[in-house]
């Protein structure tokens, strides 16, 4: 599968924009929701991680979800966001959190960098795994976002990320064409494509899943709104500067179009969930198999494979029932 060089996303853009947004707080409505169901995923695997890494850990709104059910890991926060790392360190650096005062025994300390998820600088081999919630899709170039992991887990080591998909906010682009309104959305790689790239960089046994997370909305003023709280456009060909009134309405009255019968503006998310297992071989440019040493003589840390499979779309998911589908996320935005 080829790929290109990198995706139409602005990287330092990307990072503006969370800066301007820290904490995050208000966007945990989605992001804190798909955490919820990584977890859930997590859950039908055995890992005991010792290392672990947050890859686009944001203001670390995982860490206590991560202690709950990894009390004893080694954190380390990673985002190219100095801002989003500044709240997260004040938060998490110097107090204990709410599980350490419940469980009433020391933890070990958490730590954060600021750094580019394709070029860490963390040493080689070194984490059991990678955990990365709903940061890939703002990545010019995730194909060397995996390349890195892979670098850095130990042989046999988890990856595990969420992302966003090419169906989310197509409602967004249909007002958008109704309108008239000539301008780039954002560009997303689709899971089957993932799984390909993992399979190329050296993982073994991924398992990619997918599911529509569909928002409805009273509101288009709102739906926008939330958009631009999500992040906004990274898309270097996007309309340049601040839109006019007129070009707003336009848009506002294109989804207004789309408002269904229950009196609701709908607005989908399709979100990929991914996990694979780092390899102890790969296959190098001109064909030679490179094998880590330290992989030699060692198996899988638990001592199995992975105990998740794809989902059948008829099947009811590990989140209960109709998560295959288009679920309604839990509360309707107004």
């Amino acid at each position: 599968m080829s790929q290109p060089s990198s995706l139409s996303i602005d990287a330092r853009h990307v990072r503006m924009q969370f800066d301007r947004r820290a904490p995050l707080d208000d966007a945990q409505f989605l992001y804190g929701e798909i955490a919820t169901r990584m977890l859930h995923r997590l859950g039908y695997i055995r890992v005991q991680p010792g290392k672990l890494l947050d890859a686009g850990c944001g203001a670390g709104h995982a860490i206590e979800p991560l202690r709950v059910k990894y009390p004893d890991m080694d954190y380390t926060g990673l985002d190219a966001s100095s801002a989003q790392l500044q709240v997260a360190k004040q938060r998490f650096g110097a107090k204990p959190g709410l599980w350490q005062r419940l469980r009433n025994k020391p933890m070990r300390p958490v730590a954060f960098m600021q750094a580019d998820m394709a070029d860490t600088g963390l040493p080689p081999e070194s984490l059991d795994i990678v955990w990365s919630n709903m940061a890939l899709h703002w990545h010019p170039a995730p194909h060397d976002v995996l390349s890195e992991w892979r670098r850095i887990l130990k042989p046999g080591a988890l990856v595990m990320f969420s992302c966003l998909g090419p169906g989310t906010q197509a409602e967004l682009r249909n007002a958008l064409d109704a309108a008239g309104l000539d301008t780039a959305t954002p560009p997303y790689v689709d899971m089957h494509d993932f799984g390909d790239m993992l399979i190329e960089r050296g993982f073994g046994d991924p398992v990619m899943d997918q599911e529509i997370i569909t928002l409805t909305y009273r509101s288009a003023e709102k739906l926008l709104a939330d958009i631009h709280l999500l992040g906004g456009n990274p898309n270097p060909q996007r309309r340049p500067g601040l839109v006019g009134r007129a070009w707003r309405q336009r848009l506002i009255d294109a989804l207004e179009a789309q408002r269904g019968m229950d009196g609701t503006i709908r607005l989908s998310w399709e979100v990929a969930y991914g996990h694979a297992w780092r390899g102890t071989s790969m296959r190098g440019p001109r064909g030679e198999t490179r094998i880590s040493v330290s992989s030699i003589g060692r198996g899988r840390p638990d001592g199995s494979g992975p105990t998740v499979r794809p989902r059948d779309p008829d099947e009811k998911g590990p989140q209960g029932p109709g998560s295959g589908k288009g679920p309604q996320a839990p509360d309707s935005k107004n």
